[in-house]
């Protein structure tokens, strides 16, 4: 029977995987939005499993374009096995998979393979950067203040 974790549990791995996406996207990959249908995007893909035993977690996973997805699907389908497009996609897959892991790995992340049946090549967030870290792309206080600006004078006309 499955179980769930529990709210603040759930609530922590919500709070992992936006911060995921976050870095993810300050590096400039695209990022599919939870809950967009798999047939429009392609990108990172950050999973939330809130199961209460060792399948649940953070995962992230690389979702090829839609119209390299339809090549593979198209060459398994006439069973051409030795199509180069199903070679090429494994590639992109796993290459995508060690890239997005060293810039989560470089922000602070710790990650590992996903160790899943049922997520091949997929990897495991384990925990986002030290509590209190600002990411380096986060925004800082002299991008907010202007050079020789001032304060207007309080208590009257300027």
């Amino acid at each position: 029977m499955f179980e769930r974790v529990g709210a603040e549990e759930s609530a922590a791995r919500e709070e992992l995987a936006r911060w995921v996406r976050d870095e993810l996207a300050a590096a400039g990959l695209p990022v599919v939005a939870p809950g967009l249908d798999p047939v429009l995007a392609g990108g990172a893909v950050v999973d939330v499993d809130h199961g209460d035993d060792a399948g649940g977690g953070v995962f992230l996973d690389w979702r090829t374009s839609p119209r390299l997805r339809n090549c593979v699907t198209r060459a398994i389908r006439l069973k051409q096995l030795d199509e180069p497009v199903l070679r090429h996609s494994g590639a992109v897959e796993a290459a995508m998979m060690r890239a997005m892991a060293q810039v989560l790995v470089s922000a602070g992340f710790s990650v590992e393979d996903a160790r899943d049946e049922y997520r091949p090549q997929q990897v495991r967030v384990l925990s986002g950067p030290p509590s209190g870290q600002l990411p380096v792309w986060a925004v800082r206080e002299d991008e907010l203040a202007f050079p020789g600006w001032q304060d207007s004078p309080t208590g009257g006309a300027g």
